[in-house]
């Protein structure tokens, strides 16, 4: 007669390899069912948040694609604002934590357990990226703006000199200052041929 027999014989318990697995899969499918309804708590309170701030979504400007306003599926579930930002529910299942991914690692901007407290916070961090988003269009703006500019000829950047009229004291002032160095000019050029002569009469004898 064989070990379960024995057992069986004895009034012992059967122990099998298909009762133990047949115990496991029931333990993993209860685990799954609160795993799921889990993740269905937290994706409720995620959309509850996200109708909080369907107002402030859609007065974003349209021109504006850095913010993504989605709730992903995943564990834990994600209400995405941008690409760096996000919120999630703690551990507790009922404390919001509104996320952000930064070069010097993740910070929490706002933990609560009150939705309107994290949605204010939401709220002013929209606003701030939308400003910043405007300030940096006009730093470029501004910046090419000065290379065009830079790049043009100096005669181009400063606006020609008005000539002065004939009749302004400026313009007799000038043709006098022009006619003082012709005539030095001229007795300069006198006195040159007027030495080469007396140079001439005084070393060069007469036949």
């Amino acid at each position: 007669m064989n070990d379960a027999s024995d057992n069986q014989s004895r009034g012992g318990n059967v122990r099998t390899l298909e009762t133990a697995m047949r115990r496991v899969r029931t333990a993993e499918a209860e685990r799954s069912d609160v795993v799921v309804d889990l993740r269905d708590a937290e994706r409720a309170r995620l959309e509850m948040l996200a109708d909080e701030l369907k107002g402030v979504f859609a007065e974003v400007p349209e021109d504006n694609d850095t913010f993504l306003f989605a709730v992903a599926p995943g564990s834990p579930s994600r209400l995405w604002i941008d690409m760096t930002s996000f919120v999630v529910i703690g551990r507790d299942r009922r404390t919001y934590r509104f996320l952000k991914d930064t070069r010097l690692g993740r910070t929490v901007i706002v933990e609560s357990t009150v939705i309107n407290e994290v949605a204010d916070c939401v709220t002013e961090y929209v606003a701030e990226r939308i400003v910043e988003r405007e300030r940096a269009i006009e730093g470029d703006w501004v910046i090419r703006r000065v290379r065009r500019e830079a790049d043009q000829p100096g005669d181009q950047m400063r606006p020609p000199m008005p000539a002065a009229p004939m009749g302004a004291p400026g313009a007799a002032q000038d043709r006098r200052w022009l006619g003082w160095v012709a005539a030095a000019f001229l007795f300069g050029i006198l006195l040159g041929v007027v030495g080469l002569f007396a140079y001439a009469w005084v070393r060069v004898p007469f036949t």
